[in-house]
């Protein structure tokens, strides 16, 4: 217990010297945020086949047939792009009428843009699945540009610093402390996400061969820094 307190001891006092140190430097305090907008490169869409929007007469399995050809002949690469998600309980969701199980699947389904994310609905409308929702968008590359905005951020907190300490006729020294945040808002997260799509082939006319002229609100990433400068 002796030994304990000591310890304790010792870390309180290294603290508080540090926090003296630092508070009677004189330093100059600056708060940078830097932001824009990306448009998102992947599109998730998820596709319920369900026997009872064909009133039993479409099978789950037939659904799955119409599904794969659907996409196929738009180039999609369902192996790479087409899960099923909740793989161990296929039949988890049924339904009881008479001596017939209904049965229901759900796949997830990888886009890269608006275009075809909007052919895939119109088509799937089509083909008598209309089940579709898209769940999120997403950038690809959010890690690469987290950090670029990082950097300009710390760079503006340096030009601010350098601007606040000018009339002071004081030069900025090296950065005694530095913290960052980050958001990423997006018209399809959250609540907002479940956007069911019905009526697609009378809204496109039951023709899809032409590109459709659509696009998901861009994605914001927003970064903020504080950041402590030495005054010299």
């Amino acid at each position: 217990m002796k030994n304990l307190l000591i310890v304790f001891c010792l870390a309180v006092s290294s603290l508080s010297f540090a926090q003296k140190n630092f508070i009677d430097q004189p330093y100059v305090e600056t708060n940078a945020k830097v932001d824009t907008l990306v448009v998102p490169d992947k599109i998730f869409i998820s596709i319920l086949l369900n026997e009872a929007d064909s009133k039993n007469k479409t099978s789950v399995e037939e659904q799955e047939k119409t599904l794969e050809s659907t996409l196929k002949k738009l180039k999609i690469n369902t192996e790479k792009d087409l899960s099923l998600l909740d793989l161990s309980s296929n039949f988890k969701n049924y339904f009881l009428k008479g001596q017939n199980v209904v049965k229901s699947k759900m796949y997830s389904l990888l886009v890269n843009d608006a275009v075809t994310a909007g052919k895939v609905l119109a088509e799937l409308e089509n083909a008598g699945i209309s089940n579709v929702t898209i769940e999120r968008t997403e950038y690809s590359k959010a890690e690469d540009l987290l950090l670029e905005l990082k950097y300009k951020a710390v760079e503006k907190s340096l030009l601010t610093a350098k601007k606040l300490a000018k009339p002071l006729n004081q030069n900025i020294g090296k950065a005694l402390y530095i913290a960052d945040g980050y958001s990423i808002s997006n018209a399809l997260q959250g609540q907002a996400a479940g956007i069911q799509i019905r009526g697609m082939s009378s809204m496109y006319e039951a023709k899809v061969a032409d590109p459709i002229n659509t696009e998901f609100q861009k994605v914001k990433f927003e970064v903020s820094v504080n950041v402590k400068y030495a005054l010299e």
